[in-house]
């Protein structure tokens, strides 16, 4: 268990399930049309993986702080890529960017397999066990996340949850044919948001769509320390 349990996991009072509904109608007055992404996001307790003392804000539709320099994404940046995946249940999902866990939780509630990587070892440790405390059970990994996880390939679904330079192959390879990749590209201040199809062996399909602010993918296929 955490630390502190008692102060890590507040009780989903009434007044926070409320606040929750809220943010879900916010979302679909926002565009998000997926009713399974809006039944997760209306199901899992976002204040779970914030300190207690952000409890309430955790149902503003805004980043929060994690501590070690990283975020939660926007409720509505979490809701937009879950919706470009098409995710089903059952389908095989790599996460690049474990961070508090949250987005893994989004996932594992739509009935999707999860695996994800986090840099962050701190990060790793904290949501490994938000994650088993609340029931779900994607697989883990501590390590750079940029160069995927082949151990599992293919993939029906990659999502990158920080700002890469550029889209790496060795993603690209690990997705299954008609799979998709969500990753954002662009520089340290703002990207834009790529969806990628595999039809084939060798042919994907690219789409750019609206520009979103990420914390830097640092890795071997992303930005290095130094460039920071």
């Amino acid at each position: 268990m955490l630390d502190n349990p008692v102060e890590e996991f507040v009780i989903d009072t009434y007044k926070l399930q409320g606040l929750r509904a809220k943010l879900v109608k916010t979302l679909r007055e926002k565009g998000i049309q997926d009713e399974g992404v809006l039944t997760a996001v209306g199901k899992v307790p976002r204040h779970s993986f914030v300190e207690s003392a952000f409890a309430e804000q955790a149902y503003d539709d805004r980043p929060l702080p994690i501590g070690d320099g990283q975020t939660i994404s926007q409720p509505y940046t979490v809701a937009r890529q879950s919706e470009l995946l098409e995710l089903k249940p059952g389908m095989k999902v790599l996460e690049i960017g474990t961070g508090s866990g949250y987005q893994a939780a989004i996932l594992c509630e739509m009935g999707c397999k999860v695996f994800s990587i986090e840099r962050i070892r701190s990060l790793h440790v904290k949501s490994q066990r938000i994650l088993t405390d609340l029931g779900y059970k994607p697989r883990l990994k501590w390590g750079d996340g940029s160069p995927g996880w082949a151990t599992y390939d293919p993939y029906d679904r990659i999502l990158v949850t920080a700002a890469s330079p550029s889209v790496p192959d060795t993603l690209k390879k690990q997705l299954a044919i008609n799979g998709i990749l969500v990753i954002p590209v662009g520089d340290l201040k703002i990207q834009v948001m790529m969806k990628i199809t595999r039809k084939s062996q060798e042919e994907f399909i690219q789409q750019r769509l609206n520009e979103f602010q990420f914390v830097p993918m640092i890795g071997k296929h992303g930005w290095k320390e130094e460039q920071l």
